[in-house]
Formats: C-alpha cells, structure tokens, sequence
C-alpha cells in the first residue's frame, strides 16, 4: 500500500470531494452496496444515502466488497427516498435517477455544469428506482446499452456513471 502512496482515511475524510452524491434507492444485495461504497472512495463522492431497504454497515457481507470503504465515505441511512429527494433539491442539488425511461438524457449526452453538485440515485436490482422519485428528478440519465440485456447490475451503473461524471468534470 506505501507504493500506491494511498491517503489515510483521516487523509481522505479531510480532502475536498467530488460534487456528487450517491443515493441507493432500495439496493437488496449487501453486496451491490459494498462495491457502491468501494466505487465512492476511488473517485472521491461527497456522501452515501443509504434509502428504504438498503443494508447499512457493519455488516460482513458489505465489507466483503467494500474493504474498508465504509469507514472513508460519508454515509447515513434515510427511511424514505422521496423526502431525500425533495431535501437535497431544497439544498441545491440537482437530483439525477439513473433509469430508463422515456425522454431521459443518454449518458454520453449529458453534461455536467460547472460547480454544481448532484445527486445520483439508483435503484433496487428488480424494480429499478421509485416512479414517484423519478418523475421528481431533475434529469433522468440512461446509460445506452446494445446487447441482449436491458440493464446493468447496479455497481456496475454506478462506476459507469460516476466515472462519467468525474471525466467531464475534469476535463
């Protein structure tokens, strides 16, 4: 880990963040959540809002894919996404579900504006994110995909779309 020249988590905490915000919208597999905590400290997210459903830490089966993240990331559990999603849109922030549906940006398409902070919601692995929070959503963003699948596993949309977002918001 010396070689990698990795920060301290009291290091990392104190560091300015991405603009982003990540919030999990009912994930069932503690699993997913761990990989989207992992995700959160490579790129450096702002914070986690862990909704509903969605396993909180400690527990084993997040810190299997998390490795520790889950002491780096800011983190809270909120009971209802709706109410976060009014919350965070009170506070400034520009709420983005990732979904398909229809009339939503294509990933490629979108751009993020300068000094605004977001917040990215994803959804439960069967259900997808909240109708209501969706159709409360700022911008409803749509990862484009070619094959014979119509969706993403979770972590995986959340490393795409947050890679996404931090490439155009440095360069």
């Amino acid at each position: 880990m010396e070689e990698l020249n990795r920060d301290s988590v009291e290091d990392f905490r104190s560091k300015e963040k991405l603009p982003l915000t990540l919030i999990l919208d009912n994930v069932r597999s503690l699993n997913n959540v761990g990989s989207v905590f992992r995700t959160a400290d490579a790129f450096m997210v702002e914070k986690i809002y862990l909704c509903g459903i969605t396993g909180t830490p400690p527990h084993r089966d997040i810190e299997k894919t998390a490795l520790g993240a889950t002491e780096s990331v800011a983190w809270e559990h909120v009971p209802n996404t709706l109410d976060l999603t009014r919350q965070l849109q009170a506070q400034g922030y520009k709420v983005v579900a990732v979904e398909q549906a229809e009339n939503s940006t294509k990933l490629h398409e979108f751009v993020p504006e300068p000094e605004q902070r977001y917040a990215f919601v994803l959804g439960n692995e069967v259900f997808g994110v909240e109708q209501e929070v969706v159709s409360l959503s700022d911008v409803v963003l749509e990862i484009p995909q070619f094959g014979t699948k119509h969706s993403l596993n979770i972590s995986v949309a959340t490393g795409v779309v947050v890679w996404d977002f931090l490439s155009k918001s440095i360069s």
